[in-house]
């Protein structure tokens, strides 16, 4: 990184500074701790989409998702970390492999609950920032005002895709046809809450009662930006387990690095509580925020430029 550079980005920050403080103020006043978990651990989820960076004989976190669940089950009830996460391989306009996440989790809710917090954290770091209700973002405007409204995946393939979420499934087109048909039209207007999953594509969350095709899970999305993932947990280790084989063979299949069972984390399971937990990028809300076009204008130093 350039000299230049750096100067240029001053004001933007500043302006992510700003917006740290306001989200740690936000989980203050909800009566949140503020927890820390180490970056390097002995065994990553096992999820198939998801590459972590080898640290020795361990890893870098691609979240610090299983320590935080093992804090909930040790009783710790409303936690938040802000922290880097590293992810092999993504590099690109909204993708760093090294980048900041905010996490948090909330024993005895669902994502239901989240949902509702996302509502009132995000207008709140755009009001820290001065900017109103309604922000301008890559020459639109979006109304930050809530409620948001809550579209299934199952009919925004319906809507914006060429097929079914039940055919894209089935024919490996999932990931293709979320990226490049429905993603891309999500948050223009208004923020809007994408939700209710295929069962297959919640790892880690829980089935929705009495409807055990889809899961509790739920990605927010505003101006075509994807900014977080949450979920209500599944807490059954049995069935935890299970998935976590199937992400492992998935794995396998494609050739990529198979890692360890996180076995601390499954022996926890049975002890935590009911609850439900989010990731939200801060990069990408940080870039929302100061109408940026790409990643690398609200980071101090890119990969590269180290």
């Amino acid at each position: 990184m350039t000299f230049s550079r750096q100067h240029g980005l001053h004001a933007n920050l500043h302006r992510r500074a700003a917006v740290l403080a306001a989200v740690r103020a936000f989980f203050a006043s909800q009566g949140y701790l503020e927890v820390e978990s180490p970056n390097r651990i002995p065994a990553p989820a096992p999820e198939a989409h998801i590459d972590a960076q080898p640290a020795g004989a361990w890893y870098l976190h691609t979240s610090p998702e299983l320590c935080m669940k093992r804090l909930l089950a040790a009783g710790f009830a409303r936690i938040y970390q802000i922290c880097k996460c590293y992810r092999q391989g993504e590099r690109g306009r909204r993708h760093l492999p090294e980048m900041t996440m905010l996490e948090w989790y909330a024993a005895g809710c669902d994502y239901t609950h989240l949902m509702a917090q996302c509502e009132g954290l995000i207008p709140n770091a755009a009001q820290a920032l001065g900017l109103p209700a309604c922000i301008d973002y890559q020459g639109q405007a979006i109304d930050l005002t809530p409620p948001w409204p809550r579209l299934s995946v199952a009919e925004a393939f319906l809507r914006h895709g060429d097929c079914s979420a039940a055919e894209a499934l089935a024919c490996g087109r999932f990931d293709e046809v979320m990226g490049l048909m429905i993603e891309p039209r999500l948050g223009w207007g208004q923020p809007v809450f994408l939700c209710d999953y295929p069962a297959a594509c919640g790892a880690l969350a829980r089935l929705k009662p009495g409807r055990p095709e889809v899961a509790e899970r739920f990605e927010l999305y505003i101006g075509g930006l994807e900014l977080c993932n949450g979920f209500s947990e599944l807490t059954d280790a049995a069935e935890q387990r299970r998935r976590f084989a199937a992400e492992t063979e998935q794995r396998r299949a494609a050739g990529k690095a198979v890692y360890p069972s996180p076995e601390a984390f499954l022996a926890a399971l049975p002890a935590m509580p009911a609850a439900a937990g989010n990731a939200l990028g801060i990069d990408r809300l940080v870039m929302l925020l100061v109408d940026a076009e790409s990643i690398d204008q609200v980071v101090a130093f890119t990969p590269e430029a180290l």
